[in-house]
């Protein structure tokens, strides 16, 4: 499958305050991205993504590898046509609707009259926001500026849309509207890249996705290649009507225990007796519920990936 975006030992490295320390905001990363598929890159803040994405953007220069956008070496005017982009905070004239704002963008990839006043209709249309179509841009609240930003990212009908934060700051209401348009946008076969840390959010519209940490990539691959490690098995009994000291006898075995409407809900260790443990709940009279396999979840690999990360920066300071 041909590569939407593909890069290679890519770095960074910028030199900040009076005494010019070097920052090192990428470290050499590899990354892959296929025609058609969703892309979570992932981490925490100040972990280069943002970098990452303005190099891609060719609004800053990279510091060594290759950077490609659909074969074509980054800066490149044949991959700006094909592409679309929404930064993490966008600035729109206060002044302009959303029907001018798209009018403006349409004009700079050279579309006619004809084309620019059905294309905004369309994407007005798709990002829900007819109703303020007509209505200047700062009285936009920030979720419908994200819907504004990502209707012009959209106006050249671009093969690759890419997305920094588009989900930050939003209310659960402004973040389903957000995961809505990228999953249309996938299902219209359009490639999309989008950096995020809320992670509830990646896991729903996701195909594969990059933890990236201290400018380095922890982690690559499918959710399911991520987050396949079992970590334990979940044991719930009935317990409704034992005592908190018969409980006990049971709760002391497992690794964690936590109680929820009469159940009593066990999380034991991977190398764990799961029989032994079965029985012991029937002997003080609990009802078995249900046992099943523990995998370890994004976050798990998520809050480990930038633990590590901190901690080797925080050697690399003391060195």
């Amino acid at each position: 499958m041909t590569s939407a975006i593909s890069i290679k030992n890519l770095s960074k490295t910028y030199f900040k305050g009076f005494r010019r320390q070097r920052v090192h905001a990428l470290r050499g990363i590899d990354l892959e991205v296929r025609e058609g598929e969703s892309f979570g890159f992932l981490g925490p803040n100040g972990a280069g993504k943002t970098t990452a994405i303005r190099i891609l953007m060719g609004l800053i220069n990279k510091g060594g590898g290759t950077a490609k956008i659909f074969g074509h070496e980054i800066p490149s005017r044949a991959a700006r046509e094909r592409l679309g982009f929404l930064p993490e905070a966008p600035y729109f004239y206060d002044y302009l609707s959303v029907s001018e704002l798209l009018d403006f963008t349409g004009r700079l990839f050279g579309q006619s009259r004809a084309q620019r006043v059905k294309r905004a209709d369309e994407l007005i249309e798709l990002v829900g926001l007819k109703h303020a179509g007509k209505s200047p841009l700062k009285s936009y609240s920030k979720g419908m500026m994200q819907r504004a930003g990502i209707a012009q990212a959209l106006v050249n009908d671009p093969d690759l849309v890419v997305f920094d934060e588009p989900m930050s700051g939003l209310d659960p209401i402004g973040r389903k509207d957000v995961r809505d348009i990228i999953l249309s946008l996938k299902a219209a076969k359009k490639t999309v890249f989008f950096s995020s840390h809320i992670l509830s959010d990646v896991e729903s519209v996701a195909d594969r996705i990059a933890i990236l940490v201290q400018g380095q990539i922890r982690d690559q691959g499918s959710l399911e290649e991520i987050v396949s490690a079992r970590i334990g098995t979940e044991v719930i009994f009935g317990v409704a009507d034992l005592s908190a000291e018969v409980r006990e006898k049971v709760a002391g075995a497992a690794k964690r225990v936590r109680y929820h409407d009469g159940d009593m809900i066990a999380l034991l260790e991977i190398d764990a007796d799961i029989d032994a443990f079965v029985r012991s709940g029937h002997e003080i009279g609990a009802r078995l519920k249900a046992v099943t396999p523990v995998n370890e979840t994004l976050e798990d690999v998520f809050v480990r990936a930038a633990s590590k990360g901190r901690s080797e920066e925080q050697e690399e300071d003391s060195t």
